[in-house]
């Protein structure tokens, strides 16, 4: 996939987006039984490679983050494409609302305790940005506080990558027909039902403070070391296409090495 289309997907820092305009250019030229054949059988593989090999380097960790309003397919996208990666050296992490321990802490303080180590890949779903957006949307902290975690969360990414911890952060962009018709899919579905929450139901009412949240967030949290990325989710197979793509050149980026070996091998091979 050519390089300018991942680009056209990234929020450049100090730019304000609109998410209702959002348009990644080159995307109606993908073609869907060749994206799904290529996840299949080749990208799937390459993730797997490149996992092996940051493991091997133990270098550098690899901190991926999903965010999306409700039913946009964070946990579909961990099924789907971080599939490929060995669970000894990649976990994914759901963060659900904080515990009594977490609340006695800082907000950073339960995701700074499940940053990857070296070696190592991390998946969030959800994550410290709910600490933003959720409070923002319902309301259950003032303005003078959230406002103030965007410079926070800023520095906190600046220095994860600074100690070789590299952050992808992914937004999953769903429409409000699609995200309705998901939600009701969901309510009829007795194997589904159990996913539903209270929230969720209220979910497609505020959809535009949700957006207007997310449009404000990554128009002040994109950086150079932590850029956030708009997948278009409605299509399943666009979405899982394009994570995987970014995931492999961040992957390529790091500029990984397998180590030498600590010991002479020659004198085993020649004795």
């Amino acid at each position: 996939m050519p390089a300018n289309i991942i680009d056209s997907l990234q929020v450049k820092p100090n730019t304000e987006i609109s998410l209702y305009n959002w348009k990644c250019n080159g995307l109606k030229k993908i073609d869907k039984e060749e994206a799904e054949r290529t996840l299949e059988q080749d990208l799937i593989k390459k993730m797997s490679e490149l996992q092996y090999k940051l493991f091997a380097d133990k270098s550098q960790a690899l901190l991926i983050i999903l965010q999306g309003l409700s039913a946009a397919g964070k946990d579909s996208t961990v099924r789907s494409v971080m599939n490929a990666f060995n669970p000894q050296n990649c976990r994914a992490i759901s963060f659900k609302v904080p515990s009594e321990q977490e609340r006695s802490h800082d907000y950073l303080w339960r995701i700074h305790n499940l940053v990857p180590a070296k070696g190592d890949i991390a998946i969030f779903n959800r994550s410290h940005y709910e600490d933003i957006v959720e409070v923002r949307v319902r309301k259950l902290l003032p303005r003078s506080i959230w406002s103030k975690r965007y410079q926070q969360i800023n520095e906190f990414e600046n220095y994860l990558d600074s100690n070789n911890i590299r952050i992808i952060k992914l937004f999953l962009l769903i429409s409000k027909k699609e995200q309705k018709r998901r939600l009701e899919q969901r309510i009829r579905d007795p194997v589904k039902q159990w996913k539903l929450t209270e929230s969720d139901l209220t979910e497609p009412f505020i959809y535009d403070s949700y957006i207007n949240a997310y449009q404000e967030t990554m128009s002040k949290c994109s950086t150079d070391w932590a850029p956030w990325y708009i997948i278009p989710a409605d299509a399943k197979w666009l979405r899982n296409y394009l994570i995987a793509q970014i995931i492999i050149k961040t992957l390529k980026e790091m500029n990984l090495k397998f180590p030498k070996p600590k010991f002479d091998i020659l004198k085993f091979i020649n004795s």
